[in-house]
């Protein structure tokens, strides 16, 4: 194999179109399971029989940058392309996905070149003013957000771009910004740090990707100590928002520069149940890569508060005060406010070791089986006449007061079922292994309805894109003259979308769910859908002279634009769409765990105490 990977990076084009070998060296490594298995009866069978991967991405999307429209990125058209070397040893399905690959690095490319020109250095680019914005607090958020996605795509000059931008600049902002949200800026900044970290080689102590041992990075730009100070610098800051408060629950919003927190100014200073539940992914891997334990504990105790905390059938109300570390008002859903606590209730699971031997963290399973049953019991509903299965929300905290709303939002359940069913591993592999009980047939069933619904939110419209919130037709409701347009769409009757809902922001969340069933499944269809999407914000949100934007009413055909382009489209939306279409080897869900900004971090087998101790 070794010889074959040094013969492939011969023919591997750099930037100017010229051959070179140097990628070789930065992307031998792979992912090797074998160095993962412990003592898990189960992994040590799925790692016996489960193939490696093949071509690092790196040096798998080099052989394909001649795929990609010739240069246009505004033409994406599946015209046949001569690709020996790939083409012996792809059938032609796999050579469309290959190209389809390809376009999606064409439109992050595109999305970057007008973020570099126009707004390096702010949060957001606007694409139609062509200028930046900061809404994030004023610290280069997408320049972060984008980072890893650069380096999953292999494009090293992004890499210098943003990584060199990072370098030169972030510290000063830290030191003399004021105001950011504690949880949007763990996500995106925080989040995007660690995994630059590690995916630049800096984590050399779990397996993924292979770093060396002088911490000479992986990639073009800094070195990974870099990435990982600036992580420390800023998790000092935000550090604040846990010290200040009188409870367990921190404060919603800091000052960076002060090194200061406090109460929101709304909602009586209430902080979001998902903001505060959704710090423990990015805290937790900070305490492992630096060896301090104080991150971790801090943002661990907010679950450990929760758990003693009344629930309605393991479901939350969408506020919480710092001041008394109990639940506020009566509000349940999954969508805004509240969707991530029970993203990450299982995610942090996984993380910190709980399919294997991680004991100190089965309370957050437990936890996360008893939310997804009462989600069953009191939140699933079918539409009518044609019943799509949604998630409603419950207003005021009964059952009695059900609401048919879904934002698109609640469409990363999809994927957050189907993996706590099988816990990432292929599901042909997990029935195999005899290890996947009842409930988890039926919660990877529901996953796969809930992901039809979230499409045909897509589906349903003119645009072929999503509004932000949909509601669903129950019996009795009559209302009339709000569908998405579509005179032919299978589902018109069913999804209601009122005209302050209409809007898209290019969020990622149902093509997120299309990539972990992707991958869990196999059934492409996902594939399918994920494209057509991906069609969709090409028609209709892209901006000729760089970026896209989102857009005010999916439901006519040149719908005005908003003008920003958010983050996480880079972040999140492209990543997702580029892994899907991908080759399921390139960050494998058995291996690395995503936060909900789309971060990968990788998944820690000796459990929690090992680093918080």
């Amino acid at each position: 194999m070794l010889m074959g990977l040094g013969y492939l990076a011969f023919l591997q084009p750099d930037q100017s179109g010229h051959t070179n070998n140097k990628s070789l060296l930065r992307n031998l490594g792979g992912y090797n399971g074998h160095r993962w298995m412990k003592d898990s009866p189960f992994l040590k069978k799925f790692w016996s029989t489960h193939r490696l991967p093949n071509l690092p991405p790196k040096l798998r999307l080099g052989l394909l940058r001649q795929v990609s429209s010739s240069g246009n990125s505004s033409n994406h058209q599946e015209n046949e392309v001569k690709l020996p070397f790939i083409a012996e040893r792809n059938s032609p399905e796999e050579l469309v996905w290959i190209k389809r690959q390809a376009a999606v690095v064409d439109a992050f490319k595109h999305a970057w070149n007008g973020y570099k020109q126009f707004a390096l250095g702010f949060d957001e680019l606007q694409p139609v003013s062509r200028r930046g914005i900061n809404g994030l607090g004023g610290i280069g958020a997408t320049a972060i957000d984008a980072l890893d996605t650069a380096m999953i795509m292999g494009l090293d000059d992004v890499v210098e771009e943003a990584g060199g931008w990072i370098e030169k600049e972030l510290a000063n902002r830290f030191s003399h910004q004021g105001q950011v949200n504690l949880f949007e800026t763990t996500i995106r900044v925080l989040g995007g740090l660690l995994s630059a970290y590690h995916l630049s080689g800096g984590d050399t102590s779990v397996p993924g990707i292979d770093g060396s041992k002088n911490g000479v990075a992986l990639s073009p730009g800094p070195k990974p100590e870099v990435y990982l100070k600036l992580a420390k610098d800023l998790g000092d800051r935000l550090m604040a928002a846990f010290e200040t408060s009188p409870s367990a629950i921190p404060f919603s919003d800091v000052v960076l520069s002060a090194r200061s927190a406090h109460p929101a100014a709304g909602e009586r200073g209430a902080s979001s149940t998902s903001e505060v539940t959704t710090l423990q992914l990015e805290f937790w891997y900070l305490s492992k890569v630096t060896g301090d334990p104080k991150y971790g504990k801090a943002a661990m105790r907010v679950f450990e508060h929760i758990k003693g905390l009344p629930k309605l059938e393991g479901l939350v109300p969408i506020y919480m005060n710092p001041h008394s570390g109990t639940f506020q008002g009566n509000n349940i859903r999954l969508g805004s406010r509240g969707d991530s606590y029970y993203e990450y209730l299982l995610k942090v699971w996984i993380q910190q070791g709980g399919v294997g031997d991680g004991q100190d963290v089965q309370y957050l399973r437990g936890m996360y089986d008893e939310a997804m049953a009462g989600v069953k019991h009191l939140l699933v509903a079918k539409s009518v006449p044609n019943g799509l299965t949604f998630v409603g929300e419950l207003p005021s905290g009964r059952n009695e007061d059900f609401s048919p709303k879904m934002d698109h939002l609640v469409c990363f359940l999809a994927g957050n079922l189907a993996l706590g069913a099988t816990r990432g591993f292929p599901e042909k592999d997990a029935k195999e292994s005899g290890f996947l009980s009842e409930k988890d047939v039926q919660d990877l069933a529901l996953a796969k309805e809930l992901a039809r619904t979230c499409y045909e939110m897509y589906n349903v419209t003119i645009t072929g894109l999503a509004p932000e919130i949909a509601y669903f037709r129950t019996e009795g409701d009559h209302t009339e003259g709000m569908d998405g347009g579509k005179p032919d769409a299978q589902y018109k009757e069913d999804i209601i979308i009122k005209p302050l809902d209409r809007h898209n922001l290019l969020r990622p969340e149902t093509v997120e769910s299309l990539f972990v069933l992707y991958r869990i499944t196999g059934d492409s269809m996902y594939r399918e859908w994920g494209w057509k999407i991906f069609q969709a914000f090409e028609a209709h949100t892209k901006i000729s002279t760089g970026g896209y934007s989102s857009i005010d009413d999916v439901t006519v055909a040149n719908s005005y634009k908003r003008d920003k382009m958010e983050t996480f489209f880079l972040g999140e939306t492209l990543k997702y769409l580029f892994l899907l279409f991908g080759e399921d080897d390139v960050l494998p869900l058995s291996y690395f765990v995503f936060n909900t900004e789309a971060h990968p971090l990788p998944i820690t087998w000796e459990g929690a105490n090992s680093v918080l101790s």
